[in-house]
């Protein structure tokens, strides 16, 4: 089972932003890969203070991970989660942010954090919808993209402003003496390289346009609105940057007899007057085909039959959720003569009389126990 981040960066749920970034900066020093060479451990720790930084910085990344824990970026088939994708480069450059712009460049740790960095490309963004029985189950899905890859032909030279290095290093005069700061070269970007040659239907950045085909394993039970990644299927980036991710949101089909619920399913059951006296054997839908039911003779309009595991797959792995079935007793609006005249004479007859017992319960009890 995955770590969980709380736990990688020593820090409880209920941490701030300024707490995070604190237990971060304080991990990544302790095992850093220059503090530690040839230490695989401590290399693996520093990653995973790494992505657990990447989601608890992130409010929206947190707020998904409180709500659904590694599942809501992990799925299945190589989505990443808040740094599934990231290598040692996506990991360094987040030192400008959590040491400062004079972490690394003319020294600690071997330069990272201000010197050449690898630049990276858009995300693109896509909406895939899913019937109720695509999302209890599961479901590839092959989607042809669109996206920007760089031009065959395309060569890059050294950026003739930072020479290669990435940045542009000022010095100042100030009150305290000079001081030297570093910032990203604002030419190539702080990848080092520029545009040599390329091909005449390339853009200004050496890319053109590709459609592909792109296929998204989903897991069971997503929720409308939740967003996937498949890493490395956005837009490519100039010269040796690393691709941008696709990011897929998930959007619900509504179906024509099941309302869904969190894991759970509703379903509105319909029965004569005949059947609930007598009780009766119904046929009804789920979201993996047909089952038959029994209905108990006497049963009443707003009674809720459970049946458990016929719902949606958590997207956590706790089990699934169940199925609702509601009974409506249906009255019929008009009546033949021969109809009127036996409910004209059943009308005085006891058993016609509304008679509740106690565990005939309330809407309101009802709706209780339906959330309970």
């Amino acid at each position: 089972m995955k770590e969980d981040y709380y736990d990688i960066l020593k820090i409880n749920k209920s941490a701030s932003a300024t707490d995070i970034k604190k237990a971060y900066r304080k991990k990544a020093v302790k095992y850093h890969p220059d503090k530690n060479p040839n230490d695989t451990e401590a290399e693996e720790k520093f990653k995973k203070a790494a992505e657990a930084y990447d989601v608890l910085s992130n409010p929206d990344k947190r707020a998904r991970y409180d709500q659904m824990g590694h599942a809501a970026f992990d799925g299945s088939g190589g989505f990443g989660g808040g740094a599934g994708g990231m290598n040692m480069d996506d990991i360094f450059s987040q030192f400008g942010d959590i040491f400062g712009s004079g972490f690394g460049g003319g020294g600690g740790f071997g330069g990272f954090g201000g010197g050449q960095r690898r630049a990276k490309g858009s995300n693109l963004r896509i909406r895939v919808k899913l019937t109720l029985e695509e999302i209890a189950t599961g479901v590839e899905k092959k989607i042809k993209v669109k996206r920007k890859i760089q031009a065959d032909g395309t060569t890059y030279k050294t950026c003739s402003t930072c020479g290669g290095s990435g940045q542009v290093t000022r010095v100042t005069n100030t009150i305290l003496g000079r001081m030297q700061t570093a910032s990203p070269c604002t030419v190539c970007g702080g990848s080092g390289q520029m545009i040599d040659k390329k091909p005449a239907d390339a853009d200004a950045q050496g890319l053109k346009m590709h459609e592909e085909t792109v296929s998204i394993k989903i897991p069971p039970g997503v929720v409308e609105g939740m967003q996937l990644k498949v890493a490395g299927k956005g837009n490519d980036a100039p010269g040796n940057g690393i691709a941008g991710d696709l990011l897929v949101a998930i959007e619900e089909k509504e179906h024509e007899q099941l309302q869904r619920e969190g894991d759970n399913l509703h379903y509105d059951l319909y029965i004569s007057f005949s059947e609930a006296a007598l009780g009766a054997s119904k046929e009804i839908q789920t979201v993996n085909g047909k089952v038959r039911i029994k209905v108990e003779p006497g049963v009443q309009s707003g009674k809720i039959l459970r049946l458990r595991g016929k719902g949606i797959p958590s997207i956590n792995g706790y089990g699934k959720g169940d199925l609702l079935v509601h009974v409506n007793v249906w009255t019929p609006k008009t009546l033949s003569k021969e109809q009127k005249e036996f409910f004209e004479k059943m009308s005085g007859d006891s058993n016609f009389e509304p008679n509740p017992e106690k565990n005939d319960k309330s809407f309101f009890e009802k709706v209780k126990d339906m959330f309970s």
